[in-house]
């Protein structure tokens, strides 16, 4: 009975840190695409395309969708294991994953 219970801890570690694997590759992916926004924001606040106002609204948004991604993404064992299943299921029917940027994007203007 021992054994059992000592196999299914492991087992369940197990799937808990292969989850943790594919969440933290795509936190980190996703927070490349958030961070290339707000790269280009800079680009173009050199440029003159938009004022420090804009590029201020810009990484307040950024803030907002890494922190809506983080939320996601977990930070314990089961959540873990959710967000991976999502993932996983997204790659499996060819969807596209969540937009964060567009999730906060500004409602009405």
């Amino acid at each position: 009975m021992a054994d059992a219970s000592a196999s299914s801890r492991a087992a369940e570690k197990a799937r808990r840190q292969e989850a943790r694997a594919v969440v933290a590759g795509y936190h980190q992916e996703e927070l490349r695409r958030l961070l290339d926004r707000v790269r280009a924001g800079f680009a173009q606040l050199d440029a003159g395309a938009i004022d420090e106002f804009e590029l201020d609204d810009l990484i307040h948004r950024y803030k907002k969708a890494a922190a809506r991604l983080w939320s996601f993404c977990g930070s314990s064992g089961s959540h873990w294991v959710s967000a991976a299943n999502a993932i996983q299921r997204w790659r499996d029917q060819g969807a596209s994953p969540r937009d964060w940027w567009e999730e906060v994007a500004p409602r009405g203007r």
